[in-house]
């Protein structure tokens, strides 16, 4: 399995980040690609709990999560799938002074695969992950920063 990952630091405490980072209703605002969710069985983020999300045109298309494990203030790990991957994901939360270390990553196989796959995977696909990653988290940080301002 191929892995990609992206962290970023934001203000608060991790409680606050975790509210943040588990609200499906704001997910628009910072989750790369995502358009809406279309079916959430289960809490979120408990274990077991199955979401159904479409992406905006042109992009993962549906995409379907499911909790494998949670632990408040530590972080959760999906099992994830869309057209052209699978994989598991995870986002880990470490508490620093007044600041959380949110780190979110992937590690993930190709469905199809050919036999340039080991070239073209880890110079345009892993690429292109490690960026949407890198979008997210960027803009998450930016969602916690407005919430945390005066």
């Amino acid at each position: 399995m191929a892995r990609v990952a992206a962290t970023v630091t934001v203000p608060g405490r991790v409680a606050e980040a975790e509210e943040l980072w588990y609200d499906s209703h704001r997910w628009a605002a910072w989750v790369d690609g995502f358009g809406h969710v279309a079916k959430l069985e289960g809490e979120w983020p408990q274990l077991g709990a199955r979401l159904l999300w479409d992406s905006r045109p042109n992009g993962r298309g549906r995409v379907v999560e499911r909790v494998l494990a949670y632990e408040p203030r530590t972080g959760h790990t999906l099992e994830v799938e869309d057209e052209r991957l699978e994989g598991t994901q995870t986002v880990a939360f470490e508490p620093l002074a007044d600041e959380v270390r949110v780190t979110l990553a992937l590690e993930y196989e190709l469905k199809q695969r050919n036999p340039l796959t080991p070239l073209i995977d880890p110079l345009f696909i892993r690429r292109q992950l490690r960026a949407s990653l890198t979008r997210t988290v960027t803009r998450f940080a930016h969602e916690r920063r407005a919430e945390a301002a005066p």
